[in-house]
């Protein structure tokens, strides 16, 4: 039995994603920019997939662009509206708890000129407003705060920050990684003042290798790939039409239940942390409810080590994740352990478990099952 509980990391495509895939690979070919009938099938592909994610959003169409993944999108927005904008300022704040995609770019920035202002969280993993709000500055061009955290599943006070934001300084840009948080929750830019907002669709149970970044009219961003001109020479580049018809459908399929699917993801989470805090020294990192992401659980085991553990799951055929697997080449001690003040003891200790619509009330009891197994031994073996 195979119990897949590393969907934070990617999810297994939807069966009718995969046929639409497919489809579109083998028969609906063309390259979009072509004048023939071919290309003009292809590009309704993209017409569709602008409408479905627009209507989702709640924005105009012309404000969305694909991109190859959540990773491009970041590096898009914050990389291309710094630029855009540095005359205003060269002051950006984010908090340090980002997906790499994010404090990468930042980094990138502070070789360029940029000053960053990099804020704590509480032990939950949550920035707060306030903290927010004394930050900002007259040269502040942008703050970039993500909407869910991958490793720990907190949320961040999105709606609040928006105001903040906009009342200090309406020209300020906010962007929002919402690559955890799309799919799990309701998003509305514009209800949100979210100016820019990454979207991946390998976490929606899409394809990979393709992405959403939402771009608010009359936002000042520079492109940062030249080429052909494609998406208003946005984001050059032969759009991924396989990619973009499945990732369309995929969140067209996420939201048709949304409601549903997210209560039975927090009933689940619900059930696993109960179950699994019942085996001794066992610590939840970030929300244990519905404060926090539905889909994410982060437990330290105290006295093994999380590279064993893992390795000792997977035997059993239960696969979960150690940390964030974009971040294989950061091998530095997680910056979420790390923000939130998790025990030193605890940092080389800790195991995500993350689930999808795929997961069952019988995997996660399997999965405490296995770790009843695994723990005390291995606890034997540490201490020897």
């Amino acid at each position: 039995m195979e119990i897949y509980l590393d969907n934070s990391a990617t999810t297994r495509a939807f069966p009718e994603v995969a046929e639409k895939v497919a489809k579109v690979m083998t028969e609906d070919y063309g390259n979009p920019s072509s004048m023939h009938m071919k290309g003009v099938d292809a590009e309704k592909y993209i017409k569709e997939a602008k409408s479905i994610f627009a209507g989702i959003l709640k924005v105009n169409e012309k404000e969305i662009f694909f991109t190859s993944g959540g990773t491009e999108s970041d590096n898009l927005a914050i990389i291309g509206s710094a630029f855009a904008n540095q005359r205003a300022g060269k002051h950006i704040i984010t908090s340090k708890i980002e997906h790499p995609a994010v404090l990468e770019s930042m980094k990138y920035l502070e070789s360029q000129g940029f000053e960053v202002t990099y804020l704590g969280t509480n032990n939950e993993g949550v920035v707060e407003p306030e903290e927010l709000k004394k930050a900002l500055r007259d040269d502040t061009i942008l703050v970039s705060i993500m909407h869910t955290n991958n490793e720990i599943g907190s949320l961040q006070k999105i709606s609040d920050i928006g105001v903040i934001i906009k009342e200090h300084n309406k020209n300020t840009l906010f962007h929002v990684d919402a690559v955890q948080g799309f799919g799990k929750a309701k998003i509305l830019p514009k209800k949100m003042n979210i100016d820019m907002l990454s979207i991946s669709s390998h976490k929606i149970h899409g394809p990979k290798g393709v992405g959403v970044l939402y771009i608010a009219e009359k936002t000042k961003i520079h492109n940062i790939s030249f080429g052909g001109g494609q998406q208003g020479n946005m984001r050059s580049g032969t759009e991924n039409v396989p990619g973009i018809a499945g990732m369309a459908l995929a969140a067209k399929m996420i939201y048709a239940k949304l409601d549903e699917e997210c209560e039975k993801l927090y009933s689940l989470k619900v059930r696993f942390i109960e179950e699994a805090t019942k085996i001794p020294d066992v610590t939840v990192n970030g929300p244990k409810g519905k404060e926090g992401a539905p889909h994410i659980v982060s437990l330290s085991f105290a006295g093994v080590r999380a590279e064993v553990l893992l390795h000792a799951l997977e035997d059993k055929g239960i696969y979960v994740s150690s940390g964030s697997a974009c971040a294989t080449n950061h091998p530095e001690i997680s910056k979420t352990l790390r923000a939130i003040d998790l025990d030193k003891s605890l940092w080389d200790s800790t195991i995500r478990f993350s689930f999808s619509v795929f997961t069952t009330e019988e995997e996660i009891d399997e999965t405490v099952k296995a770790l009843n197994d695994i723990i005390p031994t291995l606890r034997k073996y540490a201490r020897r």
